[in-house]
């Protein structure tokens, strides 16, 4: 019997390793696959984000289910996922997608004790490697403003062209543009290392084309391809 309860002991411990990365895999598995769902439902709001500015956008950002939380001032916590054009000069298709994590203080974060999602349109490549390459504080490191919404939005106010990145939001079924200013954005290698099953940086996935697009990634990708194939960006601001 006591051989029988310590062989048992040794699978549970050889088991449980295991079972603890299978579980964090889904975990980003499913962070990516509800990441495709929320960009697919908000393209499909009729008062969405103008379709002009998403064909000049280098890289989308998206984040499901924000959450607000108490503690101390409040903050912010999120994790999604980043995809970018691909080719030297963002020109080329939409490509495989780096888990990506914002934080953030209460400024800016209304959301209420609601879950929120977001969605950030990347609109040159010196915000794109900014992002990639480390974190960076919206509004001090990288010009950020709410986007306009609606297929007839003036998309070429000041401060839209103006902007590194624009910032939407979708909480209690209302889309709008949101301002993020003061919160963080950052790569999440960690998790990349979990959904990708070995290390690899979010350079390296998004500008070097190092793993090719999981199938939890492909509804996003696919979709984006299909509803923004060509990049409209001036090209001599690719360069």
């Amino acid at each position: 019997m006591r051989k029988l309860l310590s062989i048992g002991f040794v699978f549970a411990l050889v088991a449980a390793p295991v079972v603890s990365a299978r579980a964090d895999n889904d975990k980003e598995t499913d962070r990516m696959e509800n990441a495709g769902t929320v960009m697919e439902e908000i393209l499909n709001i009729p008062d969405n984000i103008p379709q002009d500015l998403l064909d000049k956008a280098e890289c989308v950002v998206v984040f499901p289910s924000v959450l607000k939380l108490a503690i101390g001032l409040g903050g912010s916590y999120g994790r999604g996922v980043m995809t970018c054009r691909s080719g030297e000069h963002f020109t080329g298709p939409w490509g495989a997608p780096s888990m990506m994590a914002l934080e953030g203080g209460s400024i800016g974060f209304q959301l209420g004790g609601q879950a929120t999602d977001f969605v950030l349109l990347i609109m040159n490549p010196r915000g794109a490697k900014a992002l990639l390459s480390s974190k960076v504080k919206l509004g001090a490191d990288m010009a950020a403003a709410a986007g306009p919404k609606g297929r007839d939005a003036a998309a070429d106010t000041d401060v839209t062209m103006r902007a590194e990145i624009l910032t939407y939001s979708r909480s209690r079924g209302l889309f709008a543009g949101v301002s993020l200013e003061g919160s963080t954005l950052r790569p999440d290698n960690r998790a990349n290392k979990k959904l990708y099953g070995r290390e690899v940086s979010a350079t390296d996935i998004i500008r070097k084309g190092a793993v090719a697009v999981p199938p939890s990634g492909q509804k996003l990708v696919a979709l984006l391809n299909k509803k923004s194939p060509k990049n409209h960006s001036d090209p001599q601001s690719l360069k």
